[in-house]
């Protein structure tokens, strides 16, 4: 077991944790979340002993192993796949004594520890996790220098998960995934029976993988049990509960202060103005509830439109040769286009193809006469002007601007201030995605081109940009590991594969659920194939927009008894989840399996016992008439 106790860290003096506690049980799944900056990499490394604290106390089993993917790139020469192995140190130290040992006995033990480490499956194991995370056959003896930043990461992560472990720290793993290799890591995370401590900006990542989350906010430590979508409405009640208390206690505060006004003079009633005074001083003060985002910031409404906004034509799509072939494809203004497909598929291709950004080797690319672009990409952040301010980046695309609307404007990105003025030389990853994505804002693009948009975000902005995109009324294709993100803010969905690009049928849960029996079929887990995505040709025919909301109205309409049917019986398994939730808290007290509290055990085991009886009854209804809703949007 990790216990913090009354833990308190500094850093630059910014205090980080005050007084602050927390316990991880072993085996446990927690994501750590917290707003930028607020310490939760300063977290790791107090788990890691790479930095003291300055007072409290800071428990950790001696003889657990603990696993990290490191941030930094190596540049080194050493093939992929054996980087990899090193994350296993122990079988590095015995392979290193083996080769030096001349000692017969101690060579016959050496082999025996092997043996034991089951040494004859490590090469096939950093293999498998190397073609999990997406790397090819071909890249497992290439050098780690030859890789990119990205690709490096990926390398660390892999080294991480080689390591055997008692508790693995991972620092935004899915950074430099796509969706296929965040959901292979996703599946390997939820085999790990070790203890687990995650930062992600990605909510369904934590959802899937995690069963507790701790919230690092205001220098404290507060632990909930369930995912992210728990945690969201265990914390909404929580500060609904503290904004009561506060208010509460400011008109409790106003009569006390007003009667030490009013008699604090008189002698008759100085006693009692004197202890209201000291009641005023020993009152714990209550802070208001803030559930306020940073980032604050909408798309501007494109004023013009061609229809199409964007047309490739019988294209084939490459460099030397072609990846992509007879891609037909048209956006039109509204289109929300979601791109799938393995890492090497030739989705950043095409998405660079339909950027202009390289030519196409055969066919034709159409833009429309009112075409104003924002393309978002990695390398974009590389582009940028580490010497000018934001507000000087800004000023430089609109000239005409009045400095006070660039502020203004910088502020809905968190660039308030003297921030906005300082050069960006010292931006954090998360910092530059923020800039690049305010640029593309404040030219107004009428299309966007969004290539993994999210990496280096925190959950807030992650959170702000979706809210922009769905209140965006131009075109959007987005390529995105992110899975909130692409099931708010696009309806259509393009599986790149084999050197095609063609509708996928199905949704983003049946792309999930054929990826992970594609996976399963690769370890040779099952024998029966994986029936492959279900396509269709694109359609390039633009829908008559009118009727297409009369038909939606007319749908409602027809849908509204179960709908609002539907809503009751969700707003009841609801309320179960949270008195479910309750419950697990109070189980998860090691303090209720003590022989006094046997009769509270015994009395919330029954009750969680009821509920969840009444849950699966309730569930079932809800069922039901969700099958009856399906048959009757069909129709």
């Amino acid at each position: 077991m990790i216990e913090l106790k009354n833990l308190s860290l500094q850093r630059g003096g910014k205090p980080l944790l005050e007084q602050a506690n927390l316990r991880i049980n072993p085996g446990e799944h927690m994501a750590l979340i917290g707003a930028n900056g607020t310490g939760k990499s300063s977290l790791f490394q107090l788990l890691t002993g790479k930095l003291g604290y300055d007072s409290g106390e800071l428990q950790i089993p001696q003889r657990w192993q603990i696993a990290e993917m490191r941030q930094e790139v190596e540049s080194s020469s050493r093939p992929a796949v054996d980087y990899v192995i090193d994350g296993h140190q122990q079988f590095r130290k015995l392979e290193a004594e083996l080769n030096t040992c001349q000692d017969d006995h101690r060579l016959a033990e050496l082999h025996g520890e092997l043996d034991s480490l089951r040494a004859y499956e490590i090469n096939s194991q950093a293999e498998r996790l190397l073609l999990g995370l997406g790397f090819q056959l071909a890249d497992l003896q290439r050098p780690v220098k030859d890789f990119s930043g990205g690709w490096r990461i990926r390398l660390n992560l892999a080294q991480a998960l080689m390591c055997p472990s008692d508790l693995l720290l991972l620092d935004e793993p899915t950074n430099h995934l796509d969706l296929d290799a965040s959901l292979w890591l996703e599946q390997w995370l939820n085999r790990y029976p070790g203890t687990l401590l995650l930062v992600s900006h990605d909510r369904d990542f934590i959802d899937a993988c995690c069963d507790f989350v701790v919230h690092l906010e205001r220098c404290e430590l507060t632990r909930y049990s369930g995912n992210y979508s728990g945690f969201e409405r265990q914390r909404a009640e929580r500060l609904a509960q503290q904004q009561q208390a506060f208010e509460r206690q400011q008109i409790e505060r106003a009569h006390m202060e007003d009667f030490v006004r009013r008699f604090k003079a008189k002698a008759s009633k100085a006693k009692q103005a004197q202890s209201r005074v000291k009641a005023l001083e020993r009152m714990q003060e209550i802070a208001p509830a803030h559930v306020d985002s940073p980032f604050k910031f909408r798309f501007y409404p494109p004023t013009r439109f061609s229809d199409p906004v964007l047309n490739l034509s019988e294209a084939d799509l490459g460099y030397s040769s072609p990846l992509l072939s007879k891609i037909n494809l048209s956006i039109h203004p509204g289109t929300r286009l979601g791109l799938l497909g393995a890492n090497g598929a030739g989705k950043s291709t095409l998405m660079k193809s339909l950027a202009g950004e390289i030519p196409l080797l055969k066919g034709q690319r159409q833009q429309g006469e009112h075409f104003y672009l924002g393309y978002f990409h990695q390398h974009q952040l590389e582009s940028l002007d580490l010497n000018a301010s934001p507000l000087l980046q800004l000023q430089r695309l609109r000239p005409d601007a009045r400095e006070q609307d660039i502020r203004n404007f910088l502020g809905g990105f968190n660039f308030k201030g003297k921030v906005a003025d300082e050069s960006c030389t010292n931006f954090s990853g998360g910092e530059k995605a923020r800039l690049a994505l305010a640029i593309i804002v404040w030219q107004r693009p009428n299309i966007l081109l969004l290539d993994e948009p999210t990496n280096h975000l925190d959950l807030e902005m992650c959170h702000a940009l979706t809210q922009a995109l769905q209140e965006f009324e131009g075109a959007v294709v987005v390529i995105s590991h992110d899975r909130h993100l692409l099931r708010n803010t696009v309806d259509e969905l393009l599986l790149v594969d084999n050197g095609q690009a063609e509708l996928y049928k199905g949704s983003l849960d049946d792309y999930r659920d054929w990826l992970l029996s594609r996976n399963k079929n690769k370890d040779g887990a099952e024998t029966e194939k994986a029936p492959a995505p279900t396509i269709e040709a694109p359609k390039s025919t633009p829908v008559d927009k009118k009727q297409a909301r009369q038909d939606a109205a007319a749908q409602r309409a027809k849908l509204a008894p179960l709908t609002k049917a539907i809503k009751q019986l969700e707003s009841k398994m609801e309320k179960l989840g949270k008195q479910l939730a309750e419950i697990e808290a109070a189980l998860g007290d090691s303090a209720m399996y003590e022989e006094a509290q046997k009769d509270k055990l015994k009395s919330l085991l029954a009750d969680q016992a009821y509920l969840n009886r009444e849950n699966d009854e309730i569930e079932g209804q809800w069922l039901e008439l969700q099958e009856e809703l399906e048959a009757l949007s069909a129709d």
